[in-house]
């Protein structure tokens, strides 16, 4: 929504991920659509903002199928979970609560909050996608929004951070 929304009236519609190997080479994707069951019409603001039609929500499984096919996806333990910022992580517990599911802690355990890490190394506070990916001399790859080209750009925003900060835990970059 254009104006400010309450955050537990958010939804999820749609999951975008990529998958690196232990060189940060892409090896998978995932992709899916979720049907919205608070408000289920979108609003014009969200459709032309990440070009998601009413028709792709509408035949979309619920968060609850489309969340079990993430994390099967992901496989056991989930790997490293790396988005831009913090709201993505939120916004799933946000959705589990709201579907009843048991939030699989060990996403949150070895989350990387890339927009933080990036500022780290860079040493700056806040800094927005495009700006990361300006410093970097990148382009955003499809469309800013979407989850599966957020997740590419992220990826590749990834590939030249990562290398910069310390491993943890033992779990490869």
């Amino acid at each position: 929504w254009e104006a400010a929304w309450v955050r537990h009236r958010m939804e999820t519609i749609e999951i975008g991920a990529v998958r690196l190997d232990e060189s940060l080479r892409v090896i998978d994707e995932f992709d899916s659509f979720v049907r919205p069951v608070v408000v289920p019409r979108l609003s014009s603001f969200c459709r032309q903002l990440t070009s998601i039609t009413q028709e792709q929500v509408d035949g979309a499984d619920t968060f609850p199928t489309v969340f079990a096919r993430f994390l099967t996806w992901l496989g056991p333990g989930g790997g490293r979970l790396v988005t831009w910022g913090a709201f993505d992580l939120g916004q799933f517990r946000v959705d589990c609560r709201r579907h009843g599911i048991v939030f699989p802690e060990h996403l949150a355990a070895d989350h990387v909050n890339l927009e933080t890490a990036f500022g780290r190394w860079k040493g700056v506070k806040r800094v927005a996608m495009q700006d990361a990916l300006d410093v970097l001399g990148l382009r955003h790859s499809g469309r800013a929004h979407r989850g599966i080209d957020d997740a590419r750009t992220i990826a590749r925003i990834a590939r030249a951070t990562l290398p910069h900060l310390p491993a943890r835990r033992g779990v490869p970059r």
